[in-house]
């Protein structure tokens, strides 16, 4: 082989190295938990070499309010407001189409608000992004928070369920009603995917690498068990965001990921990219 050859060979694979971290970092959303816009949109900018998505939750938009979002976006990050709407359908749908008007990449519903409302929000999300030319974002349902354990989910809420099989059920009404795909802990991956097929959209927090601290949240996974499973975005906030050097933080979760070679994974890939 001619030097022409090893170099083009070489152009080649550096190519598909290139498009596969690219493939990887878009499963990435970095949570901004953070308690100054200042602080988010900073961490935006240092991160978004590593990073797809920028998560705005309760915290930072009750603080900054849209600014941050449209702040971020001005940036090139996408954004995954994580505001969990939970109301009567009209309400839900007043607040859905200002996130469809700030350009959102997805937002959530909780999935107990029925599927009522989350038929009402499809409908009319669909409707307004057709007629306005605007971005349909990704709508999600909320299942089970994280933190909640399936003792806590049968004697707090009088669920006679198992964990997973509400879960599941959520997850159901969610594909259901119209909705892109849920968020889930990714011990409940496999089940859903059962249930509601491979084109459903699974977002998974609870995320931590294996060099960080468990935190709050009790179901957690590493970012490789997470994408291997199929999850097709993974959340991850404070071992990057709180971190001494959150870009080489964010750059080591990266290579983490981009390591991976199980079947889950490449499944995963070819469906949100």
């Amino acid at each position: 082989m001619g030097y022409y050859s090893v170099a083009l060979t070489g152009r080649v694979i550096g190519s598909r190295c290139a498009d596969h971290e690219d493939m990887m970092k878009n499963k990435v959303c970095i949570a901004l938990d953070v308690d100054s816009p200042e602080k988010a949109l900073d961490l935006a900018r240092r991160l978004t070499p590593w990073v797809g998505v920028f998560k705005v939750g309760f915290q930072l938009f009750t603080r900054a309010g849209p600014d941050i979002v449209r702040a971020i976006i001005r940036e090139g990050g996408e954004v995954f407001l994580d505001l969990k709407y939970h109301d009567i359908p009209n309400t839900v749908v007043s607040a859905a189409r200002e996130a469809l008007g700030l350009g959102v990449r997805m937002f959530n519903v909780h999935c107990s608000g029925g599927s009522r409302m989350m038929r009402a929000l499809v409908e009319t999300l669909t409707r307004e992004a057709r007629e306005t030319g605007k971005p349909m974002p990704l709508l999600l349902g909320v299942t089970v928070l994280t933190s909640f354990t399936e003792g806590e989910l049968q004697s707090d809420l009088l669920i006679p369920l198992s964990l997973e099989d509400y879960v599941v059920h959520l997850a159901k009404l969610a594909r259901e009603a119209g909705m892109g795909g849920v968020v889930c802990s990714a011990e409940e991956i496999e089940p859903i995917r059962r249930a509601c097929g491979p084109d459903f959209v699974l977002v998974t927090p609870g995320i931590r690498p294996a060099w960080a601290a468990r935190g709050d949240q009790r179901r957690v996974v590493t970012p490789a068990d997470a994408l291997c499973r199929g999850a097709d975005y993974i959340v991850v906030g404070r071992p990057i965001t709180e971190a001494k050097d959150p870009e080489e933080a964010a750059r080591r979760l990266l290579l983490e990921i981009t390591s991976g070679t199980c079947e889950g994974w490449r499944e995963g890939m070819s469906r949100t990219d």
